[in-house]
């Protein structure tokens, strides 16, 4: 999937799914789907992930924008041919641009996946797929960007 295809995709899904969350969630607060263990918890998060900076929401907002900015330049300019390493800057800037959006428009993220039984901050989709996404950035700087590299110092001596 292109670049930006996949990123309005999954910014898109995550603008809906946060919207049935505060329509079904805001005035329940929580749903147990598995009880004390996996909630469905409304959550307003006005710091990054894990609640930390959670006074520093312009300056999340910044970071944000300068951080995707620099992946879709990247994109744009080095026009790089990896899947993996197309499909990490996919989740992690599609993930971005919808909790940016979020503090943008609301001053914090809505989050409202809510595991208990490890007592885990709550989250939601654009985490995930920014979580994921560097996991798959992690895979690929480890194991596969040392070999294109190799291979074009090979090919140039």
């Amino acid at each position: 999937m292109p670049f930006f295809a996949g990123v309005i995709l999954i910014t898109a899904f995550d603008q809906i799914i946060k919207a049935v969350a505060t329509e079904k969630l805001m005035q329940t607060g929580t749903v147990p789907l598995i009880n004390n263990v996996f909630h469905l918890t409304y959550c307003e998060n006005p710091g990054a992930g894990f609640g930390i900076f959670a006074d520093y929401t312009w300056i999340l907002s910044v970071l944000t924008f300068l951080v995707i900015a620099a992946a879709v330049v990247y994109v744009a300019v080095k026009r790089p041919k990896n899947a993996l390493l197309m499909t990490a800057l996919t989740f992690m800037v599609g993930g971005a641009v919808g909790n940016l959006i979020d503090r943008v428009r609301l001053g914090y993220v809505i989050d409202f996946f809510d595991f208990r039984l490890i007592h885990f901050p709550i989250f939601n989709i654009a985490d995930c797929f920014v979580t994921i996404g560097a996991v798959i950035f992690a895979v690929y700087v480890i194991f596969f960007s040392d070999k294109k590299e190799q291979a074009d110092g090979q090919n140039k001596g």
